[in-house]
């Protein structure tokens, strides 16, 4: 009787380890199946870490800090680490009108004034109620000479901005240097 309990306790562990091989890859398959269906995150192997919401938050971030740096760098009249830092920004994010903007601005404060124009004329289209890009975009073509297009731009600027803003008054003193730069030359 002992000898045939023994046989029975061999062949049982023989089986199961025939079986090893066969276990573990099911369950491979079912924990493979279990991050299609659930999901990274809500694996026990992503310790929480989201690949692709980490990306994008750490995209955001870099977003973040270079649109900071270049306003600085703007404010600080260093023009082209201002474009430097948007040029990254809208690397990041090609969408971003405001970083047209800022990087027209310093476009402006290197005195390359078409490329000024291209960016604020793209954060325009990106975004129609941008009113800083079509103040920006009448500066750029005033400084071209491009009395009619500058005129129109500035218009556009005190059409669309409240009352209360800060650079109306500028905007309202080009254009009635514009409309008096055009009287003077179609009296000539």
């Amino acid at each position: 009787m002992a000898t045939q309990e023994i046989s029975l306790k061999t062949g049982g562990q023989e089986a199961a380890k025939e079986r090893l091989p066969l276990l573990l890859l099911l369950g491979a398959m079912l924990g493979a199946l279990a991050l299609v269906f659930f999901g990274w995150e809500q694996s026990a192997l992503s310790d929480g870490i989201q690949p692709v919401r980490h990306a994008e938050q750490k995209a955001r971030e870099e977003l973040d800090r270079r649109f900071g740096e270049g306003v600085i760098m703007l404010h600080a009249k260093q023009y082209e680490h201002a474009l430097t830092a948007f040029h990254r920004v809208l690397e990041l994010d090609p969408r971003m009108p405001e970083a047209h903007v800022n990087a027209g601005y310093a476009l402006l404060g290197m005195g390359r004034f078409q490329a000024a124009a291209d960016f604020f004329d793209t954060a325009t289209n990106l975004r129609p109620n941008q009113l800083n890009a079509y103040y920006g975009l009448g500066e750029a073509l005033m400084a071209m000479g491009d009395r009619q297009g500058a005129l129109q731009a500035m218009e556009t600027y005190l059409h669309r901005s409240p009352p209360d803003d800060p650079f109306r008054r500028k905007a309202e003193a080009a254009i009635w240097e514009l409309r008096a730069a055009a009287a003077t030359e179609g009296g000539k």
